[in-house]
């Protein structure tokens, strides 16, 4: 058995997922799961960096300290696996991204966590460092998880679309007519503004099975003004983070309008998630919806995307034979298995980029 360990922590910054999986042609075996959550200390220094408040020496600090958490994931989950070390080919690391422009006059996207310190810890070559590549080829570097969707979900009987609901929510079309082209793209907030307005009004870092955003209501002006970002609307390819949707965005959309609750903003908030995913899904209801990520525990943000599909079918992953949370680790164990092997792992119709590129930098052990 060759097995591959994913490592992975999204736009959320509440702790890193770990998995060691396997892979043959079209199937795959998961053989253990962890994550390690990050010191709160940690994740507000996280938090801050992604708005631009930290000195360089701040992000070095940081590139080192989370290289050593990362490296602890790992461990941690071959222990608790049982897995031999030696049947370990390698680590897919995504990195913490701290930072993704991938517009303008120099596009870039940073990811910390060192890999060297990965591979030092670990004893296991690491891989890591995906998304500059695509960006050199003209691409947005993200999101990269659509190559996976592709490889393993697609299926000749259904038309399929894969949302994954991190803190930004990205969407993978697979129609089941191969002759047609996959579209995926960032479709705008999911987790991201819900926790940030929790932490800000409540000192808690996410709305437990949203329950506080039950308590008030949908305010249609606010909620109109936060669907009329122009990001929204423009064309993919395109990619987004914290960079844009973050706590200041919130305020000053909540600025413009009076009298208005912490929990109704709360509750727009909530539906702002599903609306700039419905009225951006490039198929029609006859499309069946796939969540993964840590949104499909938020059962009000589940219920309301099967009440605005409706007909639609709407399930989860583990339909499909992969738990919601480990989706986008497994997606990153098999880019390394890309990288190593010498395949492309991105998808130039979906990022932008000028043609299909081996991603990733290779840290031999």
């Amino acid at each position: 058995m060759e097995a591959w360990l994913g490592l992975m922590s999204g736009t959320s910054m509440d702790g890193i997922d770990a998995v060691l999986v396997s892979f043959n042609g079209q199937s795959l075996t998961v053989h253990g799961t962890h994550t390690l959550n990050y010191p709160d200390n940690i994740r507000h220094r996280l938090l801050a960096l992604s708005q631009n408040q930290g000195s360089p020496d701040e992000v070095g600090e940081l590139d080192t300290v989370t290289g050593s958490l990362f490296a602890d994931a790992a461990n941690q989950v071959i222990e608790r696996s049982g897995i031999d070390r030696s049947a370990i080919r390698g680590i897919g690391s995504h990195g913490q991204t701290i930072r993704h422009q991938p517009n303008g006059f120099a596009p870039f996207s940073i990811q910390i966590g060192n890999p060297a310190i990965i591979a030092e810890k670990t004893g296991l070559t690491t891989i890591a460092d995906f998304r500059r590549r695509d960006m050199a080829a003209g691409g947005q570097g993200a999101p990269l998880v659509p190559a996976f969707h592709k490889a393993f979900f697609s299926s000749p009987e259904e038309n399929r679309c894969i949302l994954n609901l991190g803190g930004i929510a990205n969407i993978t079309w697979i129609p089941s007519d191969q002759q047609q082209p996959i579209t995926g793209f960032d479709t705008g907030p999911a987790n991201a503004l819900l926790d940030a307005w929790c932490l800000k009004q409540l000192g808690l870092p996410y709305d437990s099975d949203g329950h506080w955003a039950s308590e008030g209501r949908v305010d249609d002006r606010l909620l109109e003004d936060m669907l009329s970002d122009a990001y929204f609307s423009r064309p993919a390819p395109k990619s987004t983070g914290k960079e844009r949707f973050n706590l200041g965005w919130v305020k000053t959309m909540v600025q413009r309008h009076d009298e208005l609750r912490p929990e109704d903003v709360q509750r727009t908030l909530l539906q702002l998630t599903v609306e700039s995913i419905v009225r951006q899904l490039p198929c029609g209801r006859d499309t069946h919806l796939y969540v993964c990520g840590g949104g499909t525990r938020n059962p009000l943000l589940m219920s309301e995307l099967a009440r605005v599909l409706d007909p639609a079918k709407v399930s989860v992953t583990s339909d499909l034979g992969l738990d919601p949370q480990w989706v986008e680790p497994v997606a990153f164990a098999w880019l390394a298995e890309q990288s190593v092997s010498g395949s492309s792992g991105n998808l130039p119709e979906v990022t932008g980029a000028r043609g299909e590129r081996i991603l990733g930098a290779i840290y031999q052990a």
